[in-house]
């Protein structure tokens, strides 16, 4: 009787499945059910008879399968189970047949193989190992079956004893008899290329020494803090490409993948073609081929636009490229056909919010991605992930109490996932509870030994709580498992130079400038050297090092000689609001460009708590405008930028926790930091008021409600040390009357009430770049840039910042100090000349 074509190609596998079998017994010599190294090198000598191994080049191809088939070992040193065996040869690591004929085995009956057999090969295809194989399903994993069965025709009953489990899947698996013959021989032309150029790369690492995966050190942490489970682009590139797209045998593979779409094309219905190239698709993506398998995704788009899964996987495609952006467009194409297929894609709407706040993030929008994830979790309740990512994007945006509230019930749900201790762990030191952050660090660490990012965070938390011989050992184990971590190096010097360990710590921070060559790791060891070289003391003094020989003094001791010189508590306000100008990067937009958004952006007026209307939006959207006024920062600068904005400016705009943000108050809000000639930027902040709805139609008059609320949320903002009374008043303000430009501009400038504070912040920005010379701060030693405050009787120098803080030599104890600013070495110059001149004038009288 003859057997159809599923049948025959069932019987094949199993057949198959028995040459791996018979090979296994035969090196098996223990009979333990497992190949040891020793026995695994008979096995790779005995199937090349012609080539001559060294230990070397035996010990490296051991290293790679024992490593790339962990999931396979069996304990006790039992070595590579069948299933792993078979495994690798359906991986392409080698040939069965040839195998099976080298070693002069007996034949096979293909209708005779074990049903058992077949059994162990769908095990082993439906569990890929870690590490290399496991990344062929990035950002597939806990993907549910989609929707209802296809009502397209069925092939009859397929074997599943070598297909991937998709392939197999009741509902959107394999539909057409054609789709399982276009996996068979792009199952074989892949199986083809891998073992051309796996012999290649193993005669290339053999010729150069290198051992398996020894350029894997590539740095994938994210600077806020919190490890990733899918990282960034550069991480995603890496694994992204094992393939080698330039070589003679990828082409040649490329021009057999398009014979195999041709036939695709050329099915009987639209339904079947669909079904060839996701299969296709599919297949190729799970070998991580991604750049081929978006072309049968995109095809698959073509010929039905409205079905959610091409699109979907065409994004996961996308992000595994690094092409962020475009994933995120796929990505919402996929959640527009997955709202509009009702109950159908229920199951993968979750998914789809997942790998969409996942895109998202790497493109620094984390307030979207937030929306996403936490839209996941109440779709679906136990996602763990969904949960776990919500509180690592709610830590990066500085909204730590909620994160940790999504952290714990990721835990809860799955309590040995590594990655939420750590985040957690990150989340409790943010909020001062380091006992308990401490224990969360530890357990992602017991959980996983090399887990860096718990390690990196624990060492930072040591060093804040002064612990530095533990910080350092913290810092030691990261750069043990990751040697070109420069952050831990760096971070390692300023541990060493906590304990006094000051040559260490020298040779540490030039460690971290040989791997980063930032300037500012040079800079700090210049100062490293300049205190090293600060001369002694006179006995009876304090002889401490560096920042230790001062003592600071009340604001009231501090004393200005004429009026150019800043006050000491106005420049500290100053240098505040700089350092948060500086981390958001709004110094670098034009404030004309929040005009412009105003003038282009349409928002629906709403209506607040108080009944005022508002031109509001949630605080996801703002994130967007944002990305527009910050084009020029990378993804991760833009984070940083946002979680600045959210911590001292969102919150408390959005007071009330409703997630949105009057607009108008917000570009007014942020319009005096912003770069232009000052002039401009009061002009912004008026129209700014001016475009809310409350403004509109008043001819060019805001209500003086209106300029009191603005103001007292500048100060509260940007001058905390005056928000809680302002606030306390900020309440029950009705005043009808209205205010002109210029009345709201005495309101502004005033010093003690409005925001007078503008014009230091504009010197210090244009002070930015200014040195002088080579004085250097009397207290840290730094080159001071900027203002030079002068103590006009003993002559030393103090820098912006020291000057601020009320810093003084200990050396030097006055009842007053008389302090005089130069905004530059001229100044100083020209201040010097007339003191000259007048003592000239003075002897002269005298005379």
């Amino acid at each position: 009787m003859a057997l159809s074509a599923s049948a025959a190609a069932s019987a094949g596998r199993g057949a198959r499945a028995e040459k791996v079998r018979r090979i296994f017994e035969r090196f098996d010599a223990n009979g333990d059910g497992g190949l040891d190294r020793d026995e695994m090198a008979a096995l790779v000598v005995a199937v090349n008879p012609r080539v001559k191994f060294s230990e070397d080049q035996i010990s490296v191809i051991l290293d790679e399968v024992f490593r790339t088939y962990a999931e396979f070992i069996l304990p006790g040193g039992r070595g590579l189970s069948l299933p792993g065996l078979l495994r690798t040869y359906d991986d392409g690591a080698g040939d069965v047949d040839r195998d099976f004929v080298a070693l002069s085995l007996p034949q096979v009956d293909s209708e005779a193989s074990s049903p058992e057999i077949a059994a162990g090969a769908a095990a082993a295809a439906a569990s890929p190992p870690s590490g290399a194989a496991a990344a062929a399903s990035l950002l597939d994993d806990h993907i549910k079956p989609l929707g209802a069965a296809s009502t397209a025709p069925t092939s009859s009953s397929r074997a599943a004893a070598a297909a991937p489990a998709w392939a197999t899947s009741p509902n959107h698996g394999i539909a057409f008899d054609s789709s399982w013959a276009l996996l068979d021989d792009l199952e074989i032309l892949v199986k083809r290329l891998r073992s051309k150029q796996l012999r290649r790369t193993s005669s290339i690492d053999t010729i150069s020494g290198s051992g398996a995966g020894g350029n894997n050190n590539f740095d994938s942490f994210s600077e806020a803090g919190w490890s990733r489970e899918i990282s960034g682009q550069a991480d995603s590139a890496s694994s992204a490409a094992p393939w080698d797209e330039t070589s003679r045998d990828y082409l040649t593979f490329v021009k057999e993948l398009a014979v195999l779409r041709t036939r695709s094309d050329a099915s009987r219905s639209r339904e079947e073609a669909f079904d060839n190239h996701m299969v296709i698709g599919r297949a190729l993506s799970e070998h991580r081929l991604f750049r081929d398998a978006l072309a049968s995704f995109r095809r698959a788009c073509e010929l039905q636009p409205t079905d959610v899964r091409p699109h979907f996987r065409a994004g996961n495609c996308l992000y595994a490229l690094g092409r962020h952006s475009e994933a995120k467009e796929e990505y919402l194409l996929a959640l527009e056909a997955a709202e509009a297929g009702g109950s159908q894609s229920a199951d993968i709407l979750p998914q789809i919010h997942v790998n969409l706040g996942i895109a998202m993030e790497a493109e620094g929008m984390v307030l979207g991605a937030c929306e996403h994830y936490r839209e996941a979790a109440i779709l679906c309740p136990s996602h763990a992930r969904a949960l776990k990512l919500l509180g690592s994007a709610l830590f990066g945006v500085g909204e730590y109490h909620a994160a940790e509230k999504a952290l714990e019930e990721a835990i809860f749900l799955k309590p040995d996932y590594a990655d939420a201790h750590c985040d957690l762990g990150s989340a409790l030191h943010a909020i001062g509870d380091d006992d308990r952050a401490v224990q969360e660090f530890q357990k992602a660490i017991d959980l996983k030994p090399g887990h860096v990012d718990a390690l990196y965070n624990l060492g930072g938390l040591n060093m804040d709580a002064g612990r530095f011989v533990r910080a350092a050992e913290m810092y030691t184990r990261v750069l043990s498992i990751r040697p070109n971590h420069w952050r831990a190096q760096l971070n390692k010097a300023v541990a060493l130079l906590g304990q006094g360990e000051s040559e260490e710590a020298k040779k540490a921070l030039k460690e971290a400038f040989k791997m980063t060559q930032r300037v500012e790791v040079y800079d700090a060891i210049s100062h490293l050297k300049t205190l090293q070289k600060k001369p002694k003391l006179p006995k009876g003094k304090d002889d401490a090092q560096g920042e230790e020989a001062f003592v600071v003094v009340e604001p009231s001791k501090f004393k200005r000689v004429g009026r150019k010189t800043t006050l000491r508590q106005d420049l500290a306000n100053a240098l505040d609001i700089r350092a948060f100008e500086r981390t958001t990067k709004l110094g670098r937009c034009d404030v004309e460009l929040l005009r412009k958004e105003m003038n282009e952006t349409d928002v629906p007026i709403s209506y607040s708590g108080t009944g005022n209307p508002e031109k509001s939006m949630r605080k996801a959207a703002l994130e967007v405008i944002l990305r527009r006024l910050l084009s020029f920062l990378k993804p991760d600068t833009f984070q940083g930028s946002v979680k600045a904005i959210n911590e001292r400016i969102l919150s408390v705009l959005d007071a009330s926790g409703s997630g949105r943000v009057d607009l108008g108050m917000f570009f007014a809000i942020i319009a005096p930091i912003c770069s232009g000639h000052v002039d401009r930027r009061k002009q912004v902040v008026f129209d700014a008021l001016l475009w809310r709805p409350a403004s509109e139609g008043s001819r060019g008059q805001i209500r003086r409600s209106d300029a009191l609320a603005y103001i007292k949320f500048l100060r509260v903002i940007y001058i905390p040390t005056h928000g809680a009374s302002d606030m306390l008043e900020m309440h029950g303000e009705s005043d009808p009357t209205m205010v002109s430009y210029t009345e709201f501009l005495e309101m502004f400038n005033d010093p003690d009430w409005g925001f007078g504070i503008l014009s230091t912040l504009v010197k210090l920005e244009d002070s930015d770049h200014i040195r002088h010379g080579r004085h250097t701060c009397s207290i840290c030693r730094y080159p001071i840039i900027g203002s030079r405050f002068k103590e006009t009787k003993h002559s030393f120098s103090l820098c912006n910042r020291c000057y601020s803080e009320g810093k003084v030599p200990s050396a030097f104890k006055l009842e007053e100090y008389r302090f005089k600013e130069y905004g530059n070495e001229s100044e100083a110059f020209i201040d010097k000349c007339m003191c000259f001149n007048l003592h000239s004038k003075k002897l002269e009288a005298d005379a």
